[in-house]
């Protein structure tokens, strides 16, 4: 029996799962993260949840893939080791070089962001350690190198927002033009075959000495994967540590000015944003026991009268793209129900918002929303959000983004069409 494992990489931990060609899964696990910003974790993480499956299922697993946090960058010396701490996704240091990226790149472009995998490169190559780094690249980027041993290779959805041309598939010439250009990554369709796992790693997890490493892609886009939606007007919303929603559009969409941006899907694109409001602001407030509780008491069909902004740290990139926006979570009521159900209602609130933007900017209209992330097994916060989308809002048939990895490291996956840079 031929075997399937996916990896994702989140904010809060990472996940494993293991499927066949039938999509039977066969195992999963969980490593929780104590600091998602430590190389050594996601390295032990890794090793970890493969050596967590049972020895006979790890015998055959002939393909793995890998999922990270989207604009979550390394920069690596010539053996692929981190001259500095990684720059996570949600890291808007950047900001200090907008104008400089905005000279550069044309207007409302997908990477003029603080958030942008670009326009940290543009800010790590003003800093002091910039000299000893030979390869830019994604958290799943090195995570895929840990095993294979290929260096500089990327996927095209991952390097979206670095500025790779998803439509020509390409660097565009005013990338081709930096001086460092060639710590850039090759850039290969996700699920692209890249190499057979290093035969010491292989021998040390107890993998097959021929099981195929491939490309990844981010672990939003994994989750989509994972629903099984391929049709215009059909959406997934990731409830996870953040708000992530994608649209499938027979239309591109990009526009910077509000944190919107188009992956491609074969002939369809996936139209997006990414807000930093969603479960982590959930569990800063509540234990997991509470939120399960609390939310069954919430009165679902009335509107919470209070309306917040909740963020745990300036600064939001979509709806509202705007690096310096503040948190908003007053006033506060004593009664905990009552502002869980002010959160569940204004996260609700921008999510409706961020689909009505994306309609609005020329995207497919709405029909039909799916949910995945830890989010998805709230029913109570299903009901408010679909009496603010005003379509029907479902569960995706598989919530872990780690199926859609899993999916897509499989031959000839009609997940992604395979096409090379």
């Amino acid at each position: 029996m031929s075997l399937y494992l996916g990896l994702d990489f989140g904010t809060s931990g990472a996940r494993s799962l293991v499927l066949d060609r039938s999509g039977t899964i066969h195992f999963q696990a969980n490593y929780p993260f104590t600091n998602c910003s430590s190389v050594a974790e996601w390295q032990t993480a890794l090793m970890s949840l493969i050596e967590q499956i049972p020895q006979p299922l790890r015998s055959q697993i002939c393909a793995i893939a890998i999922d990270g946090t989207s604009s979550t960058v390394l920069l690596c010396n010539s053996d692929g080791q981190p001259v500095a701490e990684p720059i996570l996704y949600n890291d808007a240091r950047a900001i200090v070089v907008l104008d400089q990226v905005r000279a550069i790149v044309p207007p409302n472009h997908t990477v003029l962001s603080a958030t942008s995998s670009f326009a940290k490169l543009i800010w790590s190559s003003q800093q002091p350690d910039f000299s000893s780094v030979r390869y830019f690249l994604h958290q799943a980027d090195w995570l895929a190198f840990l095993l294979h041993g290929q260096l500089g290779i990327s996927d095209y959805h991952n390097s979206l927002k670095l500025g790779y041309d998803v439509e020509r598939l390409c660097y565009p010439d005013w990338i081709e033009a930096l001086p460092f250009r060639d710590l850039l990554p090759r850039v290969v369709a996700p699920g692209t075959p890249i190499a057979e796992i290093d035969s010491t790693i292989a021998d040390q997890v107890g993998l097959p000495r021929n099981c195929i490493v491939c490309a990844g892609t981010t672990d939003s886009i994994a989750a989509f994967l994972a629903s099984g939606v391929k049709t215009p007007g059909e959406a997934v919303t990731s409830l996870g540590s953040t708000l992530v929603l994608k649209l499938v559009s027979q239309t591109r969409v990009e526009d910077s000015r509000y944190g919107i941006y188009s992956h491609r899907l074969g002939d369809l694109w996936l139209v997006g944003g990414a807000s930093n409001t969603g479960g982590a602001v959930l569990r800063h407030f509540f234990s997991d026991a509470e939120l399960a509780d609390l939310s069954q008491q919430i009165p679902v069909h009335q509107e919470s009268p209070l309306n917040y902004y909740p963020l745990l740290r300036p600064g939001d990139r979509f709806p509202v793209n705007d690096p310096h926006l503040l948190p908003w979570l007053e006033p506060r009521p004593d009664d905990r129900g009552a502002f869980l159900h002010g959160l569940l209602e204004s996260i609700a609130r921008i999510e409706a918002e961020g689909y009505r933007l994306l309609q609005s900017s020329g995207a497919n209209e709405l029909k039909r929303v799916y949910t995945a992330g830890g989010g998805a097994v709230n029913q109570p916060w299903s009901v408010i959000r679909e009496r603010h989308l005003k379509v029907p809002v479902r569960r995706s048939r598989q919530t872990e983004a780690a199926y859609g990895t899993a999916q897509l490291a499989m031959p000839s996956s009609n997940l992604i069409p395979k096409l090379t840079a």
